[in-house]
Order: C-alpha cells, then structure tokens, then sequence
C-alpha cells in the first residue's frame, strides 16, 4: 500500500525480517523520503546483538530512508537527535512524563517506550543516506521477554492508540527537526536524569555523577561525585536503572 504525506512515500507490508533491511534491499537507491511500515518482524533488532519484542499489529514497528546530503558526516549525531525529539513530540501529546535517555532510548519515567537504530552510509565527508528503524511500543498490554523495563502507550494509559495517525505525526515532527540546525539545547532539555546524580557503569565499575552535556558528535559528558568529568562513546557507559 502506498499513499504520500507531505514528502513522504510510506509502504506498508504485513511482515519483514527487519525493516531496516527491507529498505537497505529495496530502497536505497532512490531520492525521495520513504517509510517502510511492517506489521510484523521476525527478527526485529535493537543495537549490537539486542532483539526488539513486539506483538503483531500491536506497535508501530518502521524504518526510515534520508538522504541527507546537506548534513557533513561529523553532525550525524544531528539525525539521533532529531528523531528522538520527532517521538517525543508526537507521543507527548498522548502521554507526560517522556524523556530521551542517551543517545536515542525514548522513555515514560524509568520505562522503555522505543528505542531507535540509525545506520547511516558515508560518502566522503556527506551522509549518502541514513536508515532509522524505530520500534515504538504502542497497543501490546503485556511483554514475555527478559527485557527489563518495557512500557507501551497502552499500559500508560489503557487506551487503543491508532498507530497509523500516530506515525503521521512523528513523520511531520521528524520533517521539521531535520531542518532545523540547533538542535542541542532541545535534546538536553529532554534528557533522561538531566538532573541530579545517579549510578553509572563504565569498564572500571559502578559510579555516581550527573549528566554535564552531550557534545555536537555525540559524546555524553558526566561530572562524577569526586568532580572529575567523564567522556562517553556509545556503549562504554551503562545507565543503572
């Protein structure tokens, strides 16, 4: 099925694999925005070696075709961030209480509501394209993997959510976010334990500290209780939940 929002050209299919590779295998070669949107994934992915567990036709599970040329490959960091802050927006006029957990974990208080991974292909100093594969927990009421803290939109707020009107508004937030260049302050101020100290883990062991700032590449910098600042990469520090 295929229907046209703003610029947009969505897809819909029953069932994938992963929708990132769907696009990866069909669609990269064209110019124009597209959405892929499956009903169902057989092998759903989060980042690394994690798996994404969705009833189906329950959630809203898509990946997203960008070709973001204009964006240099140091400010791909932009493209996390103005998918997250697209979420937000959107699934914040259903529900409170959201935050972006470093780098792209959309959370409702300290439970996982989406998660987000973005591949992008280089092009010498330019992003030839971008895929973003959102899993986004919407209408399933009970979750049966070991995940530790999975919430959907339907356990917040006991109501059916339509999926199809909720992806039109994160892909009309999503096209606003892209275009626009200051994107930082906006994300630091919906950040995940923005305030306060909290238990961290890095390869050293468990520690205290609070959030100082992310940089434009994407780095998490933490203040810990005995003052010294810390630099992150993804996946060198654990948030202790």
């Amino acid at each position: 099925m295929y229907l046209c929002i703003m610029e947009w050209e969505i897809i819909h299919i029953a069932e994938t694999d992963s929708t990132n590779r769907w696009l990866a295998t069909h669609r990269t070669a064209g110019q124009k925005p597209c959405v892929v949107v499956a009903d169902y994934q057989t092998a759903g992915r989060g980042c690394g070696t994690n798996t994404w567990e969705s009833e189906r036709g329950k959630n809203l599970l898509f990946s997203v075709l960008l070709h973001p040329k204009q964006l240099p490959s140091n400010k791909q960091f932009h493209i996390s961030m103005a998918v997250s802050l697209a979420i937000v927006d959107a699934v914040g006029q259903l529900v409170g209480d959201l935050s972006i957990k470093w780098p792209n974990d959309i959370y409702w208080r300290n439970g996982k509501l989406a998660g987000i991974l973005i591949e992008n292909r280089l092009q010498g100093c330019t992003i030839k394209d971008s895929i973003v594969g959102v899993g986004l927990n919407v209408n399933q009421r009970a979750f049966l993997s070991k995940a530790p803290n999975p919430v959907s939109l339907w356990q917040i707020t006991g109501q059916e959510t339509d999926r199809d009107q909720l992806l039109k508004d994160i892909l009309k937030a999503l096209d606003h976010y892209m275009h626009d260049g200051a994107l930082g302050a906006p994300y630091r101020s919906q950040l995940y334990r923005r305030k306060g100290f909290h238990p961290y883990a890095d390869k050293d062991g468990v520690f205290m500290a609070e959030i100082a700032g992310v940089e434009d590449d994407g780095h998490l910098l933490l203040h810990d209780d005995n003052g010294q600042e810390r630099r992150y990469a993804f996946k060198e520090v654990q948030f202790i939940i």
